[in-house]
């Protein structure tokens, strides 16, 4: 069993209009990860998978700071500083040459530096080395090490800044030591049950000591026996925030999700039976689905509903239609209070992450893929007709296959559907993503 890594996460901190957009925009790029077009999910630029040379790692923007005036930039600098180090493994302090070095920026050098926390000095806009360079040499005096000078806009000194990102992605560090168990995110809005599920699996109210502030992300993972079976439950109820200002909670929830997703095997998404789903239960849903996680749908608090004959169907049904990219995900009724289906729960876990990890042989899914296409043409253009020549399982976690195409701008997102469906027909997959890579092939003389 080969060790298994965990992406590491970056965070950029910095004040208003110092470039943490453009930066974000210079290193995503066309990288934005493979299913920028699945249908349902409207992405805001928090987070992005970069991947730099033969490293990559998970680089989140710690959120917006409304320039009002001088002190409510400080204390949302501060809630951003506050939100990096919880969360992130190596934090990229970004400081603009052409403003200067600002009170702001000190107060907040002070704080990552007590953290002990890998920082990464970048000092922006420095479109012309010779003629800013002693203005980079200011920021010295923040005392959190070498400035490093890029501009984000031209793309200059990236490969360098990367490169001092990476020295503190210690091989070690992300390696986490072998291990068979399976990990469970509990992911979902604050208040609809997230602690009272793993309260109740654990039989004790275990998780209240992570309301402690600047908790760090490990501590709230949580060993689990059931049925003579471990695994680790990574919780997300973790930091309640002193001020409750609606758009940092919910920027604050999304980093956390991202997070604990990244180090999940399967994702638990818990929905409030007494709310239904709404958009933020979408947001949450695409990150897991994002990260190509398996996914569980929990209906919490299903004793709390008055129901009839339909009920059930009524609450698929709209779930489905809200949570449409993933129609692949399972989905349950459950009560934290009373424990009605924690132990289905358990079942659940365990079939969806052998189907993430689930292997097909080449030669029985190109049997798969002649009667498809024997079933259903492939679309043609122009008089020109694709051709399937080939298909192969590439990965798992989550499955992932290439289709070798003679043409690529032919094989539609609607006939890489059907296929996929042809493949789950077969197979299953239930709670699992597939992924689909699509490589062209000159035409076969």
């Amino acid at each position: 069993m080969a060790k298994r890594k965990s992406k590491p996460i970056v965070a950029v901190v910095g004040r208003p209009n110092v470039g943490k957009s453009t930066l974000f925009n210079a290193l995503a790029g066309e990288m934005i990860s493979i299913v920028k077009d699945t249908p349902g999910i409207t992405r805001d630029r928090i987070y992005a998978d970069i991947n730099w040379l033969d490293m990559s790692f998970t680089l989140i923007d710690t959120g917006g700071i409304e320039p009002d005036s001088k002190d409510i930039i400080l204390s949302q600098m501060r809630e951003q500083a506050q939100i990096a180090i919880d969360t992130a493994d190596v934090i990229l302090f970004m400081v603009d040459v052409k403003q200067g070095l600002v009170d702001a920026d000190s107060k907040v050098a002070d704080m990552l530096r007590r953290s002990h926390k890998p920082v990464v000095l970048v000092v922006n806009k420095v479109d012309n080395v010779n003629k800013y360079m002693a203005d980079v040499y200011e920021f010295y005096n923040l005392g959190i090490g070498d400035p490093h000078p890029i501009s984000a806009a031209n793309r200059m000194g990236l490969g360098d800044m990367l490169d001092e990102v990476a020295k503190y992605f210690d091989d070690t560090a992300f390696e986490e030591e072998e291990d068979e168990r399976t990990r469970v995110a509990i992911v979902g809005k604050p208040n609809v049950g997230k602690s009272s599920i793993i309260n109740k699996i654990l039989g004790e109210n275990r998780l209240i000591v992570s309301d402690i502030a600047g908790t760090t992300r490990d501590a709230v993972d949580t060993e689990v026996t059931f049925n003579d079976k471990e695994y680790v439950f990574i919780d997300t109820a973790g930091l309640r925030r002193k001020n409750k200002i609606k758009e940092e909670l919910e920027h604050y929830m999304i980093v956390r999700t991202v997070s604990a997703v990244e180090r999940a095997d399967v994702v638990v998404m818990v929905i409030d039976a007494k709310e239904g789903v709404t958009e933020q239960d979408a947001k949450i849903a695409g990150i897991a689905h994002d990260r190509g996680k398996a996914v569980i749908i929990a209906v919490n608090k299903w004793d709390a509903i008055e129901k009839d004959d339909k009920t059930i169907y009524r609450f698929t049904e709209q779930i489905r239609n809200t949570l449409s990219f993933m129609t692949y995900a399972e989905m349950l009724f459950i009560s934290a209070k009373t424990g009605q289906r924690i132990p289905k729960l358990f079942e659940t876990i365990d079939m969806v992450s052998e189907n993430h990890a689930m292997r097909v042989a080449t030669g029985v899914l190109n049997e798969i893929m002649a009667e498809a296409v024997a079933m259903q043409q492939p679309p043609s253009d122009k008089g020109k007709r694709l051709k399937l020549y080939y298909i192969t399982q590439a990965s798992v976690k989550p499955p992932t296959f290439v289709i070798f195409v003679n043409d690529k701008e032919l094989m539609h997102f609607s006939y890489t559907r059907y296929i996929e469906n042809q493949i789950r027909e077969t197979f299953g997959f239930k709670g699992t993503p597939l992924r689909f890579i699509i490589r062209e092939r000159k035409e076969e003389k």
